[in-house]
């Protein structure tokens, strides 16, 4: 549980200090309000820090933490075949417990933000401080994306740390059976292992596996707004989430069984909003069949992150300016 001693630093942004005994009463009153509105990065990077203390504490972060790594270490030891066939599973099982991973931290710890502090009055606390409300979201979700990206270059170094591990054995033991063989063989087979092993795509990859989890992250905070319990929360966003994954396929079916009017497609579009398509930002299977991604499709699936992040945390300031505490 937070503590009010925890936003002492929101009292101690430059510009809030006391005016003088030589100001009026009602001069006094305008400048306090205009420094109350007035947008402070200082205040947003304080609810940040906290945020990040805060979820840091939590025993699922570290459950959850612990799995993923404890899956991507074991994945080199869940492969028997061929050296291509051994980092194709490798990467599919570390990629994917990275995504899942991701995926669960974003609803969890975003689905108790809110509903906590009311539950244990610490958002009184920082709105009357006075902080407006836009700087308390942005502090939270803040704090939920470092800590997501942080959650993310510790996967992503114990993933290429297992990766390279293998890939030097498999160069030792192909070193050791084709010693005595043409040098060119040679040289050709540790190519054809560096390129099944480590492949620009991977970069790419991890980046689009953070920007979904931001866009879970976002909505899951949209959806708390008007939530109760974080509960609800957690049970709406798994509905969304599977429901995500499953549109483009209703989408498919939908426009075979249908025409493509005017009217399908903007009904479509509303639905698109309402439930982002998760299954675009999947670009794991084509990492591990080797399928190039182009710079056109990164930057595409990169931007559609970045936009429905920043919607849906719009959305939740507005329905947050609206609700009462």
């Amino acid at each position: 549980m937070a503590n009010d001693e925890n936003y002492l630093t929101l009292q101690r942004v430059p510009g809030r200090g006391s005016l003088g005994e030589g100001g009026n009463d009602s001069t006094s009153a305008k400048l306090m309000e205009t420094r109350h509105r007035a947008f402070s990065f200082a205040r947003v990077h304080a609810i940040t820090v906290n945020t990040l203390t805060e979820l840091t504490r939590l025993k699922v972060f570290y459950v959850l933490l612990v799995f993923a790594l404890l899956l991507i270490g074991s994945s080199i030891f869940m492969v028997q075949f061929t050296f291509q066939q051994e980092f194709q599973i490798l990467k599919d099982v570390s990629l994917g417990a990275m995504s899942i991973f991701t995926s669960l931290l974003a609803i969890v710890a975003t689905a108790r933000l809110i509903p906590q502090d009311i539950e244990d009055r610490t958002v009184y606390t920082i709105l009357s401080k006075p902080v407006p409300r836009l700087e308390y979201l942005l502090g939270k979700i803040a704090g939920v994306l470092l800590l997501l990206a942080i959650s993310t270059l510790v996967m992503s170094a114990v993933f290429l740390l297992v990766l390279y591990t293998r890939e030097q054995a498999v160069l030792q033991a192909t070193i050791r059976h084709m010693s005595a063989g043409p040098r060119g063989q040679l040289e050709d087979a540790i190519r054809a292992v560096h390129a099944s092993a480590f492949n620009i795509d991977l970069a790419p990859g991890v980046v689009i596996i953070y920007l979904k989890a931001c866009l879970l992250a976002a909505l899951t905070l949209f959806v708390s707004t008007f939530a109760t319990t974080n509960i609800f929360t957690i049970v709406v966003m798994v509905f969304i989430y599977f429901i995500g994954h499953l549109q483009a396929t209703a989408r498919e079916y939908w426009l075979q069984a249908h025409s493509s009017g005017v009217l399908t497609r903007i009904f479509l579009a509303l639905v698109a909003l309402l439930f982002p398509d998760l299954q675009a930002f999947n670009l794991v299977d084509d990492i591990v069949a080797g399928t190039a991604i182009s710079l056109g499709l990164f930057f595409k699936t990169s931007l559609l992150g970045i936009f429905y992040t920043t919607i849906y945390t719009l959305l939740a300031a507005v329905v947050f300016y609206g609700k009462e505490l």
